[in-house]
Formats: structure tokens, sequence, C-alpha cells
């Protein structure tokens, strides 16, 4: 995983495998579409809904989704509200779920802190 310098979380090529699709047909969420999908999250953070999601859509790619927060705020070692969440990125016929966490900053605005296939368990 790496991130850029505005604190959005961005995936690795091959990171989603155990798909019985072949993994040259497997879409991987771009940037961009991370970007909307960052954004869903903030939304819905921010809003504090204890049980509501946030729509995305990135009208280039076709890709879409939703966020959902799962759990409630916990703080983080540096004290920090931290929630965490999931996220449906569904493109060319497949879907996907990504899991994340996101803290809140001085400011009051969530700034992703990890985003990864998530794995059921």
């Amino acid at each position: 995983m790496s991130r850029s310098g505005n604190s959005f979380a961005s995936m690795q090529d091959g990171e989603f495998t155990g798909s019985l699709v072949p993994h040259s047909a497997v879409s991987t969420p771009t940037d961009a579409d991370l970007a909307f999908a960052r954004n869903a999250a903030s939304d819905v953070l921010t809003r504090g809904d204890k049980d509501s999601s946030q729509p995305w859509h990135n009208p280039q790619s076709g890709a879409h989704g939703s966020v959902t927060p799962i759990a409630n705020s916990y703080a983080a070692d540096d004290g920090r509200s931290c929630r965490d969440f999931l996220a449906s990125y569904v493109n060319s016929g497949t879907e996907r779920w990504l899991q994340g966490s996101a803290c809140r900053t001085p400011r009051g605005h969530w700034e992703i802190h990890t985003l990864k296939p998530w794995k059921q368990g």
C-alpha cells in the first residue's frame, strides 16, 4: 500500500487474489477510484450516523460502491478518535470488499490510514 501527499490510500497491483476470475481480468481500484471511496468514507464518518452507508461512483471508470462504518470509535495510541469501515468496489462485473481505518485529524477531518482487501474470518 502506498499513500500520496494528500493522505489518500491506494492499492498496489496484485492485491486482489483468490478469485475465480483470471488475475489479468480482475479490476484493481485506480487512484481515482480510491479518491471517490476515500471521500465517501470521510463523508459517512463525519456524519457519525451509526447505521449509515455512503455510496460512491467514479463516472470516468464506471467503478462504484459504498462505504459503511463497522465499529464504534476508539482511541488510537496518539489519543485521536479512529473508526473502522468496509468499502465495496464494483467494476467490470466483479465486486471486491476493502477494509479500512481512519482517524480524525486535529482539524476534524477524517484521514484514511489503511485500505486493504477484506479478509473475512
